[in-house]
């Protein structure tokens, strides 16, 4: 089963769920702001794509962490941060069952699903 991990009312997660509509994906959605999300499976993808690419270090959640906070990131710092703020993840993280794709890049969807 094809997991799509975000935030529903998130502007990139409207595009990635028209994209795989139009393309005929069958997906289930994981709202990690609502439904939550469990540390291994952070540490799962931080294993996979390293935490600085899992963790949004672009968006107002974490600009507004105090700055102790954002300095001397690790793994399990960055997990922690996550786990305790799920707008700090990276949207989308489509996991394939295969492979998880973290953001959205229409060309790698593409790819993914030929």
């Amino acid at each position: 089963m094809i997991t799509l991990y975000g935030i529903k009312a998130c502007d990139t997660m409207k595009k990635v769920r028209t994209w795989l509509d139009e393309h005929g994906v069958d997906y289930q959605f994981h709202d990690y702001k609502k439904e939550g999300i469990s540390a291994d499976k952070l540490n799962a993808w931080c294993s996979e794509h390293g935490w600085e690419k899992v963790l949004n270090r672009q968006g107002t959640t974490f600009r507004k962490l105090e700055d102790s906070d954002k300095k001397d990131i690790d793994t399990g710092k960055a997990i922690a941060l996550m786990q305790a703020n799920p707008s700090m993840i990276k949207r989308p993280v489509l996991d394939t069952g295969s492979q998880r794709l973290v953001g959205f890049k229409p060309d790698e969807y593409a790819a993914a699903f030929d």
